[in-house]
């Protein structure tokens, strides 16, 4: 599963130029203020962010945070560095408990930081130090040196402590955390079965004392499955995976993978039954008569185009529109589709294409503004007839 979804991830980027950055989970994280109170997302993101972000947050009230273990980029190479490390005769350094716990933590303020900067700056600030961006982009000038530097830390990192971004830093999963502690199902231990060996302990990624618990409710378990899979006693029962015992006995492994399988889909599918807007902006009173207008916009790719785009719509010259009453967009390459609402009592369509396209004449700098915008099948001069 982590090679299928790493290659998965890959193969979109590199292959098919996909965007990545639209269907991060964290980035749903950071453009949740935005685009409630503002009505539209951070540049490179899109509403898929949302969608994935649900996705992530069911599986993890369901197999805790089992997206950490199986789908995210960062936390698979980390823990391949790790076990090519034990080939080579590198153990892990065992990181003592209390001050685990208190590593642990860091990842509190880390979200916090992150959170505060890009509610500041309105920009994925993130980004510039970003491993998982690093990992997975297409390395063009909007990527930072300090991305490759953390991205190699952990890379160096990983190979004397096991996870350690995932356990320690990681803002994702201090988000995940407090969904991951109600999460459904669970490892269990039955005690009469239990040899007491410690090896279940010894083979957790996020030093979970397995051995001395009865169930594992903490938020950090991953479903990894190391402990039942190296379980000597396994075939008797004595530690499982399932939902609670009141709830029931032991599930196959497989679960996990259908429950990814089953929510990462239904993102996908969500974002093509329901695309709502990424960018949405209302001007004016409501009207008891509207009308809709579908545009196909190039050159609108982003947050700072659809603001752009609104400069024209409110041009306040020749073409100024006095009917219009709002703008969805869904920003991206190519034609990026557009709806415009409007009074057709005081404009039309014409003239809602003609704001779009003709140049804006700013009176206060007294200058021409030839418009970035064109709009699919739309000539402005009439060449076509």
């Amino acid at each position: 599963m982590q090679f299928a979804f790493l290659a998965l991830t890959i193969g979109a980027v590199f292959l098919f130029q996909g965007n990545a950055e639209q269907w991060c989970p964290f980035g749903g994280v950071e453009a949740i203020y935005t685009y409630f109170a503002e009505g539209n997302m951070l540049c490179s993101l899109g509403v898929t962010n949302f969608y994935i972000l649900g996705a992530v947050l069911l599986i993890t009230l369901l197999t805790r945070r089992a997206f950490c273990g199986y789908m995210c980029p960062v936390g698979t190479l980390s823990e391949w560095v790790q076990r090519g490390a034990v080939r080579i005769g590198i153990q892990p350094w065992s990181v003592p408990p209390r001050l685990d716990r208190t590593l642990a933590l860091l990842k509190y303020p880390v979200l916090t930081v992150i959170l505060f900067l890009t509610w500041r700056a309105a920009e994925l600030i993130f980004r510039g130090f970003d491993p998982c961006y690093a990992l997975i982009s297409r390395h063009g000038e909007d990527i930072t040196l300090w991305a490759y530097v953390v991205a190699g830390v952990i890379v160096l990192a990983s190979f004397v402590v096991i996870m350690p971004f995932c356990r320690w830093l990681c803002p994702l999963a201090a988000v995940l955390n407090p969904f991951s502690r109600f999460g459904l199902t669970r490892v269990k231990r039955d005690d009469s079965a239990c040899l007491d060996c410690g090896m279940c302990a010894r083979v957790c990624p996020m030093a979970i004392p397995v051995d001395k618990v009865s169930e594992v409710t903490a938020a950090r378990c991953l479903s990894c499955m190391n402990c039942v899979e190296t379980c000597p006693e396994r075939s008797s029962g004595a530690v499982h995976w399932g939902p609670p015992r009141r709830l029931g006995g032991a599930w196959p492994g497989g679960v996990v993978v259908a429950v990814l399988l089953c929510c990462t889909a239904a993102a996908v599918a969500a974002s093509y039954l329901a695309p709502f807007p990424s960018f949405i902006k209302t001007r004016g009173e409501p009207s008891p008569a509207t009308a809709t207008v579908e545009l196909q916009i190039h050159e609108l790719t982003c947050r700072g185009r659809g603001n752009l785009l609104m400069y024209y719509l409110e041009r306040d010259d020749m073409y100024e529109l006095s009917g219009y009453l709002k703008l969805e967009a869904w920003p991206g390459p190519g034609a990026a589709p557009a709806r415009v609402t409007y009074d057709p009592s005081l404009t039309d369509e014409a003239s809602i294409r003609e704001a779009v396209t003709e140049p804006y004449f700013d009176r206060e700098a007294t200058v021409w503004r030839p418009s970035p915008f064109a709009i699919e099948g739309y000539d402005p001069f009439g060449l076509d007839d």
